[in-house]
């Protein structure tokens, strides 16, 4: 499933186009409207985001935005179940969730579960490559994806290893620190990154972590495959539900998918 979002953007000569959703902020009505709106606009691939009370790598929105859905009592189950009726419907989605509530619901499990739900693959950010090993096989065997992550900090060993890992796609973190659109990629440094792992790597690079802007997407330019949008888009919902967030988001990711053409 993956692999096809990333055939068909790089065929239309462009960057696929990855939001982020955290599933029940405020409510799973909202979060089955939002998704489907980001399906019908152009979504390439969508991450889900399971709420979880310790959130390491999410920003000041994220982190709110999952207390809140933590408040209407969506957790894995619910995820899963939004996922099975969402997968006729929308993109291809991949999990964005922490080890524990996979370790908690049990890796197998949690593995055949979300393959049952027609989800394409899993990202775990507080799992490092080394300790993923178990989570990687149980993925694999159920056709899953596992996308890893490669920061600006990973020495460049370390990054041709996790791209070696890696499946569905590298996730390139665009900047130290957590995410948030109020954090803005520093390109010049990004740019070097991305030119490093090209040189070690065909699987498709997706930039995310502070991307949020038309221009910000114009500058990943041609050394990326796609962009990951989150924190920007769940501000401009933010306060609204269903339909009028849906239409929200729409007119958030417009320029965002116009700026997705790379020459």
């Amino acid at each position: 499933m993956l692999d096809g979002a990333f055939v068909r953007a790089r065929r239309e000569k462009r960057l696929a186009f990855i939001p982020y959703v955290m599933v029940g902020d405020p409510d799973l009505e909202t979060t089955e409207a939002v998704l489907l709106a980001l399906s019908d606009a152009g979504a390439d691939v969508i991450e889900l985001g399971v709420p979880y009370s310790d959130p390491l790598a999410d920003g000041p929105t994220i982190a709110a935005a999952g207390q809140r859905a933590l408040r209407s009592a969506t957790h894995l189950r619910e995820v899963l179940a939004l996922a099975w009726r969402c997968r006729e419907r929308c993109a291809p989605i991949v999990l964005f969730t922490y080890y524990n509530p996979v370790y908690q619901f049990g890796v197998e499990r949690f593995a055949r579960e979300a393959a049952a739900a027609g989800i394409a693959g899993a990202i775990v950010p507080d799992v490092a490559l080394d300790e993923s090993v178990e989570l990687r096989a149980a993925l694999q065997a159920q056709g899953l994806a596992m996308p890893l992550l490669v920061a600006p900090s990973t020495p460049q060993q370390r990054a041709v290893r996790i791209a070696d890992a890696a499946t569905g796609f590298v996730y390139v973190v665009s900047r130290l620190g957590v995410t948030g659109a109020g954090y803005a990629p520093d390109f010049a440094p990004l740019h070097r990154q991305l030119a490093s792992l090209r040189e070690v790597t065909n699987k498709p690079l997706a930039v995310g972590f502070g991307v949020s802007r038309p221009q910000d997407v114009r500058n990943v330019g041609l050394l990326a495959d796609a962009i990951v949008v989150g924190s920007a888009l769940i501000d401009s919902y933010a306060g609204t539900r269903a339909q009028a967030a849906a239409a929200r988001v729409r007119d958030f990711v417009a320029p965002l998918i116009a700026a997705l053409p790379v020459s």
